[in-house]
């Protein structure tokens, strides 16, 4: 058996007995437990803002992708950020919009970390010319991810067709571009982002297929519907989801950044749909150490408020596991 393999059924070893020892039960960490049990342990992961978390203020256009980075420091204390390619799609080469956005960025002693890509075509199309021209697509954004400073963009692998079908044509995809990335050091990853990709086990399966360093996952907590009525990917009734602890356990080995998700708290400032505590167990029993994006997605707070109940929650919480 060849080492890296080994290495690779080591870790998922590990990680199948860290998910069953999670999966005992809920546990949450109280914020009246700081004045009890002062946390001075460091986080072992760097939080980051996934600018997703501002959309609506984005449509809106209450304020322009520009000012992101600034937003991110001023308002949250928050050093690293993720784009959304959707807030300024016409901008892929234009290089003097990039560099006034990587200007704010210096200015405000802010780092940015990745792009996630949308609306340029299927990575995993069973059309073989659609694929290609959907790896030939994201060309740009590698390309503006690397003026930047970013490490890496996010894209998709979505694709019509059987699991067996779909997860080849993606692993053909994903390998295309993700030779293009390599010649400028960016690394291309995959988000659990509905359909088969929230499959954690066929999201693994793809990445093995794959097989490049700079081609891995970004574990999203929550998007795991894998199933909607109609067939559609997004807006309609989930009718079958992933497990979220087994999923985001199944993609840490490839992981190359983590997405914190949340939608609602509770009384004691606890994700109501994810236990953080085993959530985060799974992520650092994996060893991972990298970006920790934050990625409110709720209704009832502010966008402002709901992305600093989820930093506080991360901080709470990783300074006790």
């Amino acid at each position: 058996m060849p080492s890296n393999r080994r290495h690779f059924l080591k870790q998922i070893g590990g990680l199948a007995a860290s998910y069953g020892a999670a999966s005992a039960g809920l546990s949450f960490i109280s914020p009246d437990q700081e004045d009890i049990e002062p946390a001075t342990k460091p986080l072992f992961f760097t939080i980051s803002l996934a600018q997703w978390s501002l959309h609506k203020k984005l449509w809106a256009k209450e304020m322009d992708n520009l000012d992101f980075p600034g937003m991110a420091k001023n308002t949250f204390g928050i050093s690293v950020v993720e784009y959304v390619n959707q807030f300024f799609k016409d901008k892929a080469k234009d290089e003097k919009y990039l560099a006034e956005l990587l200007k704010r960025c210096k200015d405000n002693g802010v780092k940015n970390h990745l792009i996630m890509c949308d609306g340029e075509g299927d990575l995993g199309d069973l059309d073989a010319a659609k694929r290609k021209q959907a790896v030939e697509n994201h060309y740009k954004w590698v390309d503006a991810a690397k003026f930047l400073g970013c490490t890496t963009i996010r894209v998709n692998a979505y694709g019509q067709g059987s699991a067996e079908e779909v997860q080849k044509a993606a692993i053909e995809g994903l390998s295309q571009l993700g030779e293009y990335a390599a010649k400028t050091g960016i690394n291309v990853i995959v988000e659990n982002h509905g359909g088969y990709t929230s499959n954690g086990e066929w999201l693994a399966n793809v990445m093995k297929g794959v097989n490049r360093k700079n081609v891995g996952t970004l574990p999203d907590f929550g998007n795991f519907c894998i199933k909607r009525e109609g067939g559609a990917l997004w807006g309609a009734k989930c009718i079958e989801e992933y497990d979220r602890y087994k999923g985001v356990a199944e993609m840490m080995p490839f992981a190359k950044g983590v997405s914190a998700k949340a939608h609602d708290f509770d009384e004691q400032g606890n994700c109501i749909e994810t236990d953080y505590v085993k959530m985060l167990k799974v992520v650092k029993d994996a060893g991972f150490k990298g970006y920790m994006g934050i990625e409110y997605e709720g209704e009832k707070l502010s966008e402002e408020e709901g992305i600093k109940k989820t930093k506080a929650l991360l901080e709470r919480v990783g300074r006790r596991i």
